[in-house]
Parts: structure tokens; sequence; C-alpha cells
């Protein structure tokens, strides 16, 4: 039986830097991965999405920008378009990742992994179970899967997850989207910059984007509407099916959407009930509860961490890493605990406007019993905003504890705000005094300078 100081099951983002910062501590490691090292991101999430993204934001941006603006005489090449999303992709091929895991000296076992009680880790192949036995952990970094809603004849109409919609070969020239959350308002949007003719987003929530600021929702919601894209918000759906070729979905009013693909984004799927969780007392199909170490709480002898989409706290590629580098530093016996994953967790989404936010939204401070004060400032009303092209709006707000004066959370909307959003991330988790940051000073003309604008709104 083949042993090792850390056993990985998944070789996603959070697996391959729990296993890589392991090894970096001198602890002999293996890592188990039944698809393609790099997971879900790599291949069908955050890279390939953000790939059918670029060209549309390219070309929005430049339609901003007189002169630049005049220079744009046709459609995006979809067929070059998808050749770079391809690229991106390494054509879903990961040998281009594993020879990191071999200059960390990790081991690489294909296959499916499952624990059989104790620090022990199956995988199961073409050729049979090889048995694992880990001396100090197990790592469970088994991510997440689409979800589909239990709609009558959904299953069956061949819809596209986020895994088709980002394997596309084609732009359908009608999509329906159900689900209003980051990946199906992200895909709507690409979409239809990409030339889709009729693009419907319908949710049950009462707007997009629910998860964030209210005025977050209704901007976007406001630019999809005016790029041609159908927004039906507060709507369920009955049925769906495909025939010859059309899918026809029905609301519950009786309201028929006819469309060539559905895409269904309608949340995420744990991916934990087929990896031995019941041989240790878990409950598979479930979260796996943590603590601040990333340790599985109920599981004695403190051995099975769990990291990334699996443990339930964020389900976001860059927490998920962040969790492996702080489970792998204690696994190393370092004194060291996961600040950010409940409470300064940051986030982007990459529609036009963007969404960018860390931290905790107002009404999720005021349940929380902060007593909060909101302070906000156009993002397109500073002077680098202008210089970056005509009419670039969007909103940028903080969420202040008045009692300690620091950001307890922050929301920037507008185009290519995302580089706005560290600055946030470390004033949340340094819980920085407002006052101090009053002297951390924008270059000017930037678009961060609405930083200062902010801190001016409060008082300061």
């Amino acid at each position: 039986m083949p042993e090792y100081d850390v056993v990985v099951i998944g070789a996603g983002p959070a697996g391959e830097n729990a296993a890589g910062r392991c090894a970096d501590h001198g602890l002999s490691t293996a890592i188990v991965e039944r698809e393609l090292v790099g997971g879900e991101c790599s291949f069908w999430g955050c890279i390939p999405s953000k790939g059918l993204i670029r060209p549309g934001d390219v070309l929005a941006a430049t339609r901003r920008v007189p002169g630049a603006a005049e220079a744009i005489s046709g459609p995006i090449d979809v067929g070059r378009a998808l050749a770079r999303r391809d690229e991106l992709t390494e054509h879903w091929d990961d040998a281009g990742q594993v020879p990191w895991l071999d200059d960390k000296h990790v081991t690489l076992f294909r296959g499916h992994g499952r624990l059989n009680g104790e620090r022990t880790v199956d995988v199961q192949t073409d050729g049979g179970i090889e048995t694992l036995q880990a001396r100090r952990a197990v790592v469970i970094a088994t991510g997440s899967r689409a979800a589909l809603p239990p709609v009558d004849g959904l299953a069956d109409a061949k819809p596209w997850t986020n895994r088709e919609a980002t394997e596309a070969k084609a732009v359908p020239r009608r999509l329906l989207v159900i689900g209003g959350g980051a990946v199906g308002c992200e895909l709507a949007q690409a979409f239809r910059r990409l030339g889709s003719d009729e693009v419907t987003v319908v949710d049950a929530a009462p707007r997009l984007l629910a998860r964030e600021e209210p005025f977050a929702s209704d901007e976007v919601k406001a630019a999809f509407e005016g790029e041609g894209t159908r927004v039906v918000l507060g709507a369920t759906i009955d049925s769906v099916h495909r025939e010859a070729g059309v899918v026809t979905a029905k609301l519950g009013d009786g309201t028929v959407i006819e469309a060539d693909e559905v895409l269904v984004a309608a949340g995420r799927r744990l991916a934990t009930d087929d990896i031995g969780l019941e041989t240790v007392g878990l409950t598979p199909g479930k979260a796996i509860s943590v603590d601040d170490r990333l340790l599985a709480t109920g599981v004695a002898g403190g051995w099975l961490y769990a990291l990334g989409d699996c443990n339930g706290l964020a389900l976001l590629t860059h927490m998920g890493k962040y969790q492996a580098r702080i489970c792998a530093d204690v696994i190393a016996g370092k004194s060291i605990r996961d600040v950010s994953s409940r409470d300064a967790v940051s986030r982007v989404t990459f529609t036009d406007p963007q969404v960018c936010a860390v931290g905790l939204t107002e009404q999720q401070a005021r349940e929380r019993g902060f007593a909060v004060r909101t302070v906000r400032f156009g993002t397109g009303d500073v002077s680098g905003a202008s210089v970056e092209g005509v009419g670039l709006g969007g909103t940028s707000q903080l969420v202040i504890d008045e009692a300690r004066a620091v950001i307890i959370g922050a929301t920037f909307t507008g185009p290519a705000t995302q580089e706005l959003l560290h600055a946030a991330s470390i004033a949340v988790v340094a819980a920085t005094p407002l006052d101090v940051l009053w002297h951390a000073v924008p270059s000017f003309p930037t678009v961060s300078e609405v930083w200062l604008r902010l801190l001016e709104a409060y008082g300061l």
C-alpha cells in the first residue's frame, strides 16, 4: 500500500495548490484526479468563459472612446474568438498542467478517489482499485457540479450547463438562460455580444445577482436590456421540451419561450456524494463542515481537511486557492487560520458593467447586528473615468461599521472595475481605520480616485 504524508482528492485549483504547497513544506504528497488536472476553472469555468467574454468587452470599451469607436468596421470574428477559447483551455488537454505537479514532486493518480476509513483513500481506475495511505492528512477538494432544477422535461431537453456553454462550437441564434446569477449573467451577455440574435434570462428571484447589492442588479439589468437581452424575473418554469431542434419553455404564467439552446445556470451541487464520506461518519452529498483550520468537524483525530466548493463556504476559485494555502500551512505545523472565507470573500461578476464586491452587503451587515453607514459615489464621475471613455457609469459603495470606523463591505460597478477591488479587500481584511485610509493617496487621473471621493462622502 503506497504511503504518503498527504493525499489530496481532487486536482482542481484548490487541490493542486494544496498539494503543491504541502510538497514545498517537504511533505510527500499524492493527488487523485478523475478528470483533468486544473479542474472546472481551467477547462469549463473561469478561463474559457472569460475568453468568450473578452471580445465583446473590448468592442464595448472601444465604442466608448471617440475616435477609436469609428475604427470599428465589422462584427466579432466568432471563429477566431472560439479558437482563442480553445487555446486558453489547451483544447481540453491537461498535458500542460501536469508538469507543474511533477516539478513539485507531487505524485498524480488518475482515477476516482474515495475515502475508505481513517487516512485511507481508494483510487478506482479502469484497471481496478489502488489504495493509498496518508500518514498525516487527507485533503478533500472535489469541487462542485452544475445543478439541474426539477423542471418537467428539462433533463431530456439536452440542456447546456457551464460545461457545454464554454465548449460551444457555434453561437446559437436564440439562447434561453435559466438562472440570473454570475454564471448565467456572464454567459448570457457573452453570447449576445458574440452574435446571438435573441437571449432571454429567466430567474425566479426578483432581481439578477440576488446576492449582491440591489443597485448592482439594477445596473446589470439595464445594461442587458440596452443591448437587447430580455430579462424575466420572479418567474417559474413549468416545463422545458426539445423537439426538432427547438427548445420550448413554458413559464408559470403561461408565457412560452422558444430557443435553439437552453443554458441552465441555476446553482451548483457539491461533489461530495460519492467520495466515501460515510466511511468516516459524514453525510454524502452535503457540504463538509470545517473549522478555521479547514479541518472537517465531526471527524476525530484531526486528519481530514476540506477545501474549495466542497466545504460550502465560498464557491470561488480564488477562495479555494486561498484555503489551500492555509490548509497546507496548518498541515505543516504552522499556527495560521482562515480569516477570509466567511466575512471577507472577494468576488467579481465579469459582466459589463462588472460587479466587484468584497465582504458584507449592507443588508447582510444589518442582519448581523452591525450599526452601519453606507457611502456612495459614481464610479464614472471621477476624472480618471472620463479619460477612459464616454458614459462609463457605475456605482461605488462602502459599508462601514460605525462602531469601529472600518469598512466591512464594498461594491464597485462599472466597466473594468475589478482592479479597484483588491484595495477594498485589504481594507476589509486588515480592518484599516478610515482615518488611516485617508492617507493612501490615489494616483491622478485614475478611476481609483473614487476612493478619495468615498472617504470625502463619509466626512473625512
